[in-house]
């Protein structure tokens, strides 16, 4: 694949990491010790329309700072009734050449899958790229689309709007006032949230200087969306931004919110900003910090109204994952993981299950920090492990049957593998697929409660495809192509469990090194205002 000039901006930018020189399906051992069996596993792909690759909304596969994008999230792709959502690139170019869409500048559709059927979900009129972001229960898909026109204060950019599919028809939500507005995720009541500009001037808008490097945009605010009263400004912290994230199916919405309007002395030079907690008539609840002046991310949020993501520390340069629990902010870092170590929280269960990744002691043969799977669950912080040849990994997603997806690494980042957790077993799920397969699972961000997984494969030329990686299990009888035996697989390393100790960015190997924190421009770096 083909990464971007240094001037392109891809609105839903995902990590191409090398894929070419992921190496043939092996099978090595870390040790001799047997695990429980896992199932075999049939994979789905779900193609294209006529493009090199397709995509579906996940963080894990996000590089804010290789494409300069932030406009991303962990999402539900897939929802009870079969159906899954994502985008996938058409054969014409991109009309905006300078600001791409995607990475390989051809036009993306949003799409919906549904028994071996994709349906190209269209774009709104006049405009070329759309993307589905999230499905609720009754089929009801919300994303973002091209209008056709051009942002009035970049000349080349193109406006982009939340919208929202319902029976087929795509239906423009609107802004707050400004050109643009970006949609994030819908519950099963139909509520969405997402961001929106309103049109007044600010010196630090959240989505020109984060996404463009351009000061002196119009203000970035949160939008609830509703069938009743269209889009709501869900109000700030205190600063002028605020960005939503999630939404559970209360109504709660959660995301981050400048908390002034006094920019810091440490990159990026904006107002400090914090995770919030949001209800209607309730308003905004500041969650706080670890004592640094930003909050790298908000990543997951339950019915319980528990936060997950990550947190600076004072100075704004080591990131630790987080987890509100309603009541007070913990800091998740804990032994066996470094103390003064990176790390981010990406997912949380019904059950208040956390998973994401942190940096143990000791470097990756010298080319950055090791880092590793957690489960974090009463209070105790577990290492998943990793895989063999692949020292790094890191957890994106928990269903509710403590099933863990996620993908681990090779110092060099020469080597990516797809893989999953269960019963206190790591498996690299190249070893769980057919072995002709034509496919390289390199990611998995996404599990549903079913354990029917969404990831990421490589095809022999180097496109990239969203995949469906579905169990051969008692919930899935008389798949066509299903292999029903079961598969011994050796363990990965030992796993240790340790208990959290309450308290109070980023070395990877080259490609995935900007993952473990966030906000940092691909151009020149914004300076304190004068």
């Amino acid at each position: 694949m083909r990464l971007p000039t240094r001037n392109s901006i891809f609105i839903f930018a995902l990590v191409l990491l090398s894929v070419t020189a992921i190496p043939a399906r092996s099978a090595g051992k870390d040790n001799q010790d047997k695990k429980p069996a896992h199932h075999h596993y049939k994979v789905v792909d779900l193609g294209t329309f006529g493009g090199p690759s397709s995509y579906f909304n996940s963080l894990s596969v996000t590089d804010v700072f290789l494409f300069g994008t932030v406009f991303y999230n962990i999402a539900q792709v897939r929802n009870s009734k079969g159906v899954f959502v994502g985008f996938a690139e058409t054969s014409a170019p991109d009309p905006y050449p300078g600001f791409c869409y995607l990475p390989d500048c051809f036009v993306a559709h949003a799409f919906q899958w549904k028994n071996g059927i994709k349906t190209d979900l269209g774009a709104l009129p006049g405009g070329a790229s759309s993307a589905a972001f999230w499905i609720n229960a009754k089929g009801w898909i919300t994303g973002n689309s091209e209008n056709g026109e051009t942002d009035p204060l970049i000349p080349g950019v193109p406006e982009i709007r939340a919208v929202r599919w319902k029976d087929g028809q795509i239906r423009d939500l609107g802004t707050l006032g400004g050109s643009t507005s970006f949609a994030q995720a819908i519950n099963n009541r139909g509520q969405i949230t997402g961001l929106a500009l309103n049109g007044i001037s600010d010196p630090y808008s959240y989505y020109y200087v984060f996404l463009y490097g351009f000061s002196n945009g119009s203000q970035t605010r949160g939008f609830f969306w509703d069938e009743k009263d269209g889009m709501q400004d869900i109000g700030t912290l205190g600063g002028p931004d605020a960005f939503p994230s999630l939404i559970n199916q209360r109504g709660q919405v959660a995301g981050f919110s400048y908390t002034n309007s006094i920019p810091n002395s440490t990159p990026p030079f904006v107002p400090t900003f914090h995770p919030f907690l949001w209800e209607k008539g309730k308003g905004m609840k500041d969650l706080g910090s670890l004592g640094g002046t930003q909050t790298a991310s908000v990543n997951g949020l339950n019915e319980r109204g528990e936060v997950v993501g990550g947190l600076l520390l004072p100075g704004d340069v080591i990131n630790h994952p987080f987890l509100w629990d309603g009541e007070k902010l913990t800091d998740l870092t804990a032994p066996p993981f470094s103390a003064t170590g990176k790390g981010e929280a990406r997912w949380i269960n019904e059950a208040g299950e956390v998973v994401g990744n942190a940096e143990l002691s000791g470097s990756c043969d010298g080319l950055g920090l090791r880092m590793h799977a957690f489960l974090w669950r009463n209070g105790a912080m577990t290492d998943l492990g990793k895989i063999a040849g692949t020292p790094n990994s890191q957890a994106d997603f928990i269903n509710s049957k403590t099933q863990i997806v996620g993908g681990s690494w090779s110092c060099d980042t020469s080597v990516l593998n797809a893989f999953l957790w269960e019963d206190g077993s790591i498996v690299d799920l190249n070893t769980l697929i057919p072995p002709d397969s034509p496919l390289y699972l390199y990611w998995a961000p996404f599990i549903d409660d079913r354990g029917e997984i969404g990831a990421f494969g490589t095809l022999p030329d180097g496109d990239s495809h969203a995949v469906l990686v579905m169990p051969c299990d008692e919930n899935h009888p008389a798949v066509e192509g299903c292999d029903y035996s079961m598969v011994d697989t050796p363990a990965a390393v030992p796993l240790t469990s340790f208990a959290v100790r309450k308290r109070s960015r980023r070395a990877l190997a080259p490609s995935l090194m900007r993952r473990m924190g966030r906000y940092r421009l691909p151009g020149p770096a914004l300076g304190p205002k004068n």
